[in-house]
């Protein structure tokens, strides 16, 4: 049952495939719309505005080990465990916007993205100056079923007992 507008009797949809949102962006990346430029924009600065807290959250945990006087050794320990774990978290939420990442993976890396999430923060806020994070992945998967929905919608149109039979 398709719902209408209220004013003309035509549907609110259009028929076929429907773009995938994207989180903060909705389906505005499809025509760039309804603010999809300042979303962006804000979306970079709060980003990096997070990561910068996260960081100075990081070094207020790290002076707090050093007044604990707990030795150098897990002080090293700690700065080298995020910063391996962040940039992990960097490259895999990079190649998380160009391909569907492996939800088993996903799941188990959990723990490492939870802990280097400076790096994620940063791969979106990097991202953000090329492109809506994810934007062409989806733009790819949704031109390939709008393609997909024409050429199954195109390929039975006419009446087919007007069609010429073949001897």
């Amino acid at each position: 049952m398709s719902t209408e507008n209220g004013t003309n009797g035509i549907p609110d949809t259009q028929a076929g495939p429907r773009p995938e949102p994207l989180r903060f962006y909705g389906t505005s990346w499809v025509n760039h719309d309804d603010g999809y430029a300042a979303r962006r924009v804000g979306l970079a600065v709060g980003s990096l505005a997070v990561a910068a807290a996260a960081c100075f959250v990081l070094r207020v945990a790290y002076q707090g080990l050093q007044i604990a006087d707990i030795g150098s050794f897990v002080s090293l320990l700690m700065i080298v465990m995020f910063a391996i774990c962040s940039a992990l978290a960097f490259r895999h939420t990079w190649s998380g916007f160009t391909s569907r990442p492996d939800p088993d993976r996903q799941a188990s890396m959990r723990g490492l993205l939870a802990i280097g999430f400076v790096g994620s923060l940063l791969a979106y806020f990097f991202r953000t100056f090329t492109e809506a994070p994810g934007e062409k992945l989806h733009r790819a998967e949704y031109d390939r079923a709008r393609e997909e929905y024409e050429k199954r919608t195109t390929r039975r149109s006419g009446n087919p007992m007007k069609k010429r039979r073949r001897k």
